[in-house]
C-alpha cells in the first residue's frame, strides 16, 4: 500500500540522504510489470509527496482537460529546415481556420502575414 499525507512526508523525513529510488519503493509507490520486473512510480510518487505538503494539482491530478499548460511566449524560432512555424494556440486565438490564405509581406528585419484580399493596415 502506498503511503499518503503525514505517514509519507514521515518515511521521507526518516530515510533522509536515501535515494530517489529507495525513497519511492520504500514509500509503496512500485508496481510489476508482465515480465515481473518492478517499476517505480516517480509521477505517482511525487504528486503524493506535493499533496502531503499541501501544494493541490486539483481534483483530476492534473490529467484533466482544460486550459493548462504554457503560456504563449510571442517568439518563434526557425525550425532546422528552416521553416518558421506558427502554433495551433496563435491561429486559435486569431480563428484561424485551415485553407485561410495570408500575403507574406517583407521587411528589413520583419515578416508580416496579411489575410488575402485584406489591408495590412490592421494592428
Amino acid at each position: 500500500m502506498a503511503l499518503t499525507g503525514s505517514d509519507l512526508l514521515a518515511k521521507v523525513k526518516e530515510l533522509g540522504d536515501a535515494s530517489k529510488s529507495d525513497l519511492v519503493r520504500a514509500a509503496g509507490y512500485v508496481s510489476t510489470k508482465k515480465d515481473g520486473s518492478e517499476r517505480l512510480n516517480f509521477t505517482a510518487f511525487y504528486e503524493a509527496l506535493l499533496e502531503a505538503k499541501g501544494v493541490s494539482l486539483g481534483e483530476t491530478g492534473g490529467r484533466g482537460k482544460g486550459k493548462g499548460g504554457r503560456s504563449l511566449s510571442y517568439v518563434a524560432k526557425v525550425q532546422f529546415n528552416g521553416n518558421l512555424l506558427v502554433g495551433k494556440a496563435y491561429t486559435a486565438l486569431l480563428d484561424l481556420k485551415p485553407g485561410d490564405e495570408f500575403e507574406i509581406k517583407l521587411g528589413k528585419k520583419q515578416i508580416r502575414l496579411v489575410p488575402a484580399g485584406g489591408s495590412d493596415e490592421e494592428e
